[in-house]
C-alpha cells in the first residue's frame, strides 16, 4: 500500500541569528545554508525514510531550485512521476534559526500556486493521502474528495491553519496541528491554551478524524474520533534546531499508520524521529 503526499515544495534559505530582528532592524547573523523544504516535501522524505512507499504530487519551476528539489525527492526514495513543472520560479522560504533552536520563517509560493489538481491521479494501491495547507485555495477539498472516492484515508496537517473551513475538516480522517494552528482553527488566543480543551474543540470541527495536537517539549495530546483525550510525553534530547521537526513527525507518523500501527504507537514513532531530527547538528 502506498502514501500519496500532495503539497508544496520550497527551496529554503536558512540563516542563523541570535534572535528575530525587530521592525526596521538589520541584525548580524552567523551562517547561511540552502536546503530542500516545503512541508509536503519534508514530510514525503520523512515518510520514505521511515519505510513507506511514497508518491509525490506537487509543482516546481523552470529553475535550478526546481531541478534540485526533484533530485532530492528521488534520492530520498520518493516517486516523482506526478511532480509538475511550470515556467516560473519555484517556491522558496527564508528561515531564521535562533540560538535557542527555535525559528521563524516566511514562504513565497511561486509555482506551487500553479498546481493543477485535476492532473493528479490517486494510485490504485493508495491507502492514505497526506495534505497540508501551503497550496492554493481549493486544493484541499478537491484532493480530499478525490482521495475519499478512491477509498483512501485523508490526513491533513493544517499548517498554516488560515482559510480552512468546517467543510474542509469534515472530510479529514486524521487532523494534525501544533498549538498555534489548533488555536487558530478554534479562533482563540494561543498564549494560554488548554490542550485538552483544544483537542475536544477540534473533535467537534472534524468529527470523523483522529485529532493530534503537537506541543513540542510538552508532548502530544490526541484522541480517536469521539474518544477520550490522551497525552504522551515528549522525548528529552539536547535541542540543536527545531526547524523541520513538525514535518519529520508528520511523515514518520503517516508511515507508521500505513504500517498498521495503532494511534499511540504511530505518535511514538513520530516523536522518536522528530527527537532525533532536532538533536542533529546541521
Amino acid at each position: 500500500m502506498s502514501l500519496l503526499v500532495v503539497g508544496a515544495l520550497h527551496w529554503d534559505v536558512v540563516v542563523s541569528a541570535p534572535r528575530l530582528p525587530r521592525v526596521d532592524e538589520t541584525l548580524r547573523g552567523s551562517s547561511v545554508r540552502y536546503q530542500f523544504g516545503g512541508k509536503a516535501g519534508n514530510q514525503a522524505i520523512a515518510a520514505a525514510a521511515a519505510g513507506a512507499d511514497v508518491r509525490f504530487a506537487g509543482r516546481v519551476g523552470a529553475d535550478e531550485a526546481g531541478h534540485a528539489m526533484r533530485m532530492v525527492l528521488q534520492e530520498g526514495g520518493v516517486n516523482v512521476a506526478q511532480l509538475q513543472r511550470g515556467p516560473g520560479a519555484s517556491g522558496m522560504s527564508v528561515a531564521i534559526v535562533m540560538e535557542d533552536g527555535n525559528y521563524g520563517a516566511v514562504i513565497v509560493s511561486g509555482e506551487n500556486h500553479g498546481f493543477d489538481v485535476d492532473a493528479v491521479q490517486v494510485p490504485e494501491d493508495c491507502r492514505l493521502v497526506l495534505l497540508q495547507n501551503e497550496m492554493a485555495a481549493g486544493v484541499i477539498p478537491a484532493m480530499a474528495d478525490r482521495a475519499r472516492r478512491a477509498g483512501a484515508e485523508v490526513m491533513l496537517n493544517a499548517a498554516p491553519a488560515d482559510g480552512l473551513g468546517t467543510a474542509d475538516l469534515a472530510q479529514v480522517t486524521t487532523l494534525i496541528v501544533n498549538r498555534v494552528e489548533g488555536a487558530d482553527l478554534l479562533g482563540i488566543a494561543d498564549s494560554a491554551i488548554d490542550p485538552e480543551a483544544v483537542v475536544t474543540g477540534l473533535q467537534d470541527l472534524a468529527p470523523q478524524a483522529r485529532v493530534i495536537l503537537t506541543m513540542g517539549e510538552d508532548g502530544v495530546v490526541f484522541a480517536e474520533p469521539g474518544g477520550a483525550v490522551r497525552k504522551q510525553a515528549a522525548r528529552k534530547v539536547a535541542v540543536q534546531s527545531t526547524h523541520g521537526a513538525g514535518d519529520v513527525f508528520v511523515g514518520s507518523f503517516a508511515a507508521a499508520i500505513l504500517a498498521d500501527h495503532n494511534l499511540a504507537d504511530a505518535i511514538s514513532a513520530g516523536q522518536i524521529a522528530a527527537a532525533a531530527h532536532i538533536s542533529q547538528i546541521r
